[in-house]
């Protein structure tokens, strides 16, 4: 099989699991507890009025009638509008809106796995035995086994607290405000994400659309980088340390594989030996574990949103589940399916960068 024809079927067979997951939600949000009605009239509702907005919003239609609407709307992107969140406001602006700041905690929740846990695992497993191999599997043994709900908790608490407590850590001759440095006062409030802006200066119209220039604004870019920083901190604790863990062994395995010995007894260099041969090789199994933490990320958005009120759509989604809003959550459902399944084919597409030998077949 090419490698087209490999990914068209990949692409076919991912259309039944995108239906067979979104038709799962929406049986479980129609059959489920979820009560939008109650949610925008209250408990105590008459029983003429609960079945006048229950018609309104059109939950008294058969329940096939209402699934079919569903599809069609979700196929279409019309997710229909909030019932609850924001009454008549469409679900997709409302995911505009909030996806900025899950896109920024998602990010740097990203990098600081792989910029702190794969090197230092793989540093681990090139110097074995080694106190900073003590070190490394130790740090990454203790970020895994802490709950990311707890350490969240724990993090906030002490942040929000830090002026209570020491303001000041003296380095030799240097006083260093930690904690005006790391998070301001503003921990616990949405990070600001208009860095970059129109400055006024128009460049040229196309088609009646004027393009600008923009001006980037360093002091509102690293307070939203220290606002971030702990969320992201605590939501990549876990893929930290899974990477660390793994990239130990990773390089472990590859490094007394045969063709590692039989380069070293042709005379090549360990700096070519480790670059060419060893991490290449290494990041294969690393692949997996990489991307699979986008799902915890999703899940673990929604935990880490609520504490820190970063205000995106792992926030969005919470309130929209306790709040009974069917629409907005049956939208969020899909769109966080799309994101798996594509993270899925581009795993497979991954491999064959990284080991040409892995085969489609």
């Amino acid at each position: 099989m090419s490698r087209w024809g490999y990914f068209a079927r990949r692409l076919l067979l991912a259309v039944p699991v995108v239906l067979f997951g979104v038709t799962i939600t929406f049986a479980i949000i129609r059959l489920g507890p979820l009560d939008p009605v109650a949610a925008i009239l209250g408990p105590n509702t008459p029983p003429s009025q609960y079945a006048r907005v229950e018609e309104q919003l059109g939950l008294n239609r058969p329940l096939w009638g209402q699934y079919i609407e569903y599809m069609v709307g979700l196929f279409t992107f019309d997710l229909g509008n909030s019932y609850v969140i924001q009454e008549n406001t469409k679900a997709m602006t409302l995911i505009v809106q909030h996806a900025p700041r899950t896109l920024w905690l998602g990010f740097w929740s990203v990098l600081i796995p792989l910029f702190i846990g794969i090197p230092l695992g793989f540093y681990a497993g090139l110097n074995p035995n080694t106190m900073g191999d003590y070190f490394a599997s130790f740090g990454g043994i203790i970020w895994r086994a802490m709950p990311n709900f707890w350490l969240g908790v724990i993090f906030y608490s002490v942040l929000s607290q830090s002026g209570t407590y020491s303001e000041m850590l003296t380095f030799g001759l240097v006083n260093f405000q930690w904690d005006a440095w790391l998070v301001t006062n503003n921990i616990g409030t949405p990070p600001p994400l208009n860095f970059y802006n129109s400055n006024g200066t128009d460049l040229f119209t196309i088609g009646g659309t004027t393009i600008s220039l923009f001006s980037f604004d360093w002091e509102v870019f690293v307070r939203a980088v220290k606002m971030v920083l702990p969320p992201a901190i605590v939501l990549g604790s876990a893929s930290m340390g899974n990477e660390m863990r793994l990239g130990r062994t990773a390089v472990l395995e590859t490094i007394n594989s045969k063709y590692v010995e039989t380069a070293r007894a042709k005379g090549l260099s360990r700096q070519k030996i480790v670059w060419k041969h060893v991490f290449r090789n290494a990041l294969i199994p690393l692949v997996p574990i990489i991307l699979n933490e986008a799902f915890l990320l999703i899940g673990g958005s929604v935990i880490m949103e609520t504490i820190f009120a970063i205000n995106g759509i792992g926030y969005l989604f919470f309130q929209a589940a306790i709040n009974g809003d069917m629409p907005l959550v049956g939208s969020l459902m899909y769109i966080f399916i799309l994101i798996i399944v594509f993270m899925n084919i581009f795993q497979d597409f991954l491999y064959t960068i990284i080991d040409p030998r892995v085969g489609y077949e």
